[in-house]
């Protein structure tokens, strides 16, 4: 049984793990793990955050692979380390000379059917950042970290209802300022929004 899933691809993988078949997602666990870890090692250098941030990514695929759609199961895991570290780093404040270096660093693996995505992912992010610190606080960790807003609250010390208020108002100025709203609603389902 194993020898056939190896031989799967991602997409065949994905169906099953999907219906949860754990043996397809150790196939998905063994073809990725040391790729996103080498590739997190390169970025951050520190053995323990980056074994941390993979074995997040796979957990939270596990976790919400019945409601997660994934249209490139190895771009949206390298994305997903990426942003991990992204977080990371803001996390211990670092200075936005470090940021811009981390942006600067590329996704492995892009092709010419990357860019148009690439460049939709500029723009929804420069949107993002358009936002109130706030509002951006409590979007980026409902939408990218996947915390509940019972989380958010407890994490940021607010009440639910206000969490409530800036998701819908993060949401309601995306959809203001951005010229492909459908568009942008596809992206967050296709390749963040895991709840």
């Amino acid at each position: 049984m194993e020898r056939n899933l190896l031989k799967m691809t991602d997409d065949e993988l994905q169906k099953l793990i999907f219906e949860g078949n754990d043996a397809a997602f150790s196939i998905i666990f063994n073809r990725y793990w040391k790729k996103l870890y080498s590739y997190a090692f390169k970025i951050y250098k520190d053995e323990a955050v980056c074994e941390d941030i993979v074995q997040e990514i796979f957990i939270s695929l596990w976790k919400n692979a019945s409601s997660t759609v994934i249209l490139n199961l190895e771009a949206y895991l390298f994305r997903a380390v990426k942003y991990k570290i992204a977080n990371q780093i803001r996390n211990l404040k670092f200075d936005q000379q470090h940021i811009e270096v981390l942006e600067t660093i590329p996704d492995p693996g892009f092709t010419i059917n990357d860019l148009e995505y690439v460049d939709f992912e500029k723009n929804i992010n420069d949107q993002i950042d358009k936002l109130t610190p706030k509002c951006r606080e409590v979007f980026l960790l409902s939408r990218i970290e996947h915390f509940t807003n019972a989380e958010i609250a407890a994490k940021l010390n607010l009440s639910i209802h206000t969490v409530e208020k800036h998701i819908s108002n993060a949401l309601k100025q995306l959809r203001l300022n951005s010229a492909s709203y459908n568009y942008l609603l596809f992206y967050w389902a296709a390749f963040f929004y895991v709840n």
